[in-house]
C-alpha cells in the first residue's frame, strides 16, 4: 500500500515564512510598532494592539524568541510531538528519529501533547517561537490554527502515524482505515462473526475502529460493539472494557483492540472470568509491543514499522533543512497483521 506522489516542494527555511514585517504591513502599522505591540503591548494604543493582534491571528505569525538570531541560523534542533510518553507504542519511532539525527548533528527535542487539541496548537506556538529546524508531529494536524502557524513558519514539518491527502509538508505513515478493514476481513475469514472493538476515544484509533465496522457491515455480519476508553489506553482500561462488553453482548467471539495493552487486559479479564482465548474469544491488538509474541496464548496484532517511520522522518527532515529537494514527500510504509495463537 503505496500513497501516491506528491511534487516535491522548494525548501521552506528562509522563504515563505511569515515575517513581523508582514504583520506590520498587514495591520498597517510600522514593524517597530507592531514588534512593540507583541512584546510591551502597554506602550501602544489599544487601538493599535488590536490592530497587530487580529494580524497575528490571520497570518498564523510566531515571534521568533531566540533573541538576535538570525533567521538563516540553523539551530540543529528537531522538535517532536507525541500525544504520551507513558505508552510504548510511539517509542521506537522515537528512538530511531533520535539516532537518525544524531548522525547528521541534530538533537531532539519531545514534547507531550496529550490526545487535546488545544493543548498541541499550546505546545506547537513555543516550539515555533524557537525556531527548530524541524518538527515532527505524530498524526495528522487538524487544528486550523494549529496548521496555519506551522504553515506561516516556514520550518519543515514531518507528519507521521497517519495518511492524508493534504498534508502539511512531508509525511510518512500508514492508513489506520485500512487496518480497521483489514482485521475486519482477518477475523471474518477465521469465522469469527460477533466482532467487537474496544478501543481508545482518540481521533486515529476512532478511524481504525469505523472502517472495520464498515467492513464487518459490508461482510453481512450484525453491527459491531464498541466500548470506548479514554486515551491513553491501560491494562485496566482493557479489562474493564471487555467486563462492559459483556454486560451487553456475552455471545461475542472476536475482540479488536486499539492497542496492545488493551488487548493484554481483555485477554486478562477473560482469563479471570474463565473464557478460553482464542476457542471462545479471538483478540487482536494493535502496535505488536515487545511483549505480545511472549504473552500465552501470543497476541495476534498490526505491526507498525516505527523504527523506519523515524529514519525516514529523519531523512525528509534533514533533507529539507540542508536545501535539499524531497520527492516524493509522502510515504506510506504500510502495516502487516501478525497472526499468532489469540486468533
Amino acid at each position: 500500500m503505496t500513497a501516491p506522489a506528491t511534487p516535491a516542494r522548494r525548501a521552506r527555511r528562509g522563504s515563505g515564512a511569515v515575517t513581523l514585517h508582514d504583520v506590520a504591513r498587514l495591520a498597517g502599522v510600522a514593524p517597530i510598532t507592531a514588534s512593540r505591540a507583541l512584546n510591551t503591548p502597554s506602550q501602544v494604543s489599544p487601538d493599535v494592539l488590536k490592530k497587530v493582534t487580529d494580524a497575528v491571528g490571520r497570518t498564523g505569525y510566531v515571534r521568533n524568541r531566540l533573541a538576535g538570531g538570525l533567521a538563516s541560523a540553523r539551530s540543529r534542533l528537531v522538535a517532536a510531538v507525541v500525544p504520551t510518553i507513558a505508552g510504548p507504542v510511539f517509542l521506537q519511532t522515537v528512538q530511531a528519529l533520535t539516532e537518525a539525527l544524531a548522525e547528521h548533528g541534530y538533537q531532539l527535542m519531545l514534547g507531550q501533547s496529550g490526545y487535546v487539541d488545544s493543548r498541541e496548537d499550546a505546545l506547537l506556538e513555543t516550539i515555533i517561537g524557537r525556531r527548530p529546524d524541524g518538527i515532527v508531529l505524530t498524526g495528522i494536524m487538524h487544528s486550523a490554527q494549529g496548521r496555519k502557524r506551522l504553515l506561516a513558519a516556514g520550518i519543515p514539518v514531518v507528519e507521521t502515524w497517519d495518511l492524508t491527502p493534504t498534508p502539511i509538508d512531508m509525511l510518512v505513515g500508514f492508513s489506520h482505515p485500512e487496518v480497521g478493514r483489514a482485521v475486519a476481513e482477518f477475523l471474518h475469514a477465521r469465522g469469527r462473526r460477533r466482532l467487537a472493538v474496544v478501543a481508545g476515544d482518540d481521533e486515529r484509533s476512532t478511524r481504525r475502529l469505523q472502517a472495520f465496522s464498515q467492513a464487518a457491515a459490508a461482510a453481512g455480519l450484525r453491527e459491531v460493539a464498541v466500548v470506548t476508553v479514554p486515551a491513553p489506553t491501560t491494562l485496566k482500561s482493557g479489562r474493564a472494557g471487555l467486563g462492559e462488553l459483556l454486560q451487553r453482548l456475552p455471545d461475542t467471539d472476536a475482540v479488536f483492540c486499539s492497542s496492545d495493552l488493551l488487548a493484554l487486559g481483555v485477554m486478562t479479564e477473560a482469563q479471570a472470568r474463565g473464557i478460553a482465548v482464542p476457542a471462545q474469544l479471538a483478540v487482536v491488538g494493535f502496535g505488536d509491543l515487545a511483549f505480545s509474541a511472549d504473552l500465552y496464548p501470543a497476541l495476534t496484532t498490526v505491526r507498525i514499522d516505527g523504527m523506519a517511520i523515524g529514519r525516514q522522518a529523519a531523512q525528509f527532515i534533514v533533507d529539507r533543512a540542508e536545501g535539499r529537494e524531497v520527492a516524493p514527500r509522502v510515504v506510506d510504509i504500510g502495516f502487516s497483521i501478525v497472526a499468532r495463537e489469540s486468533a
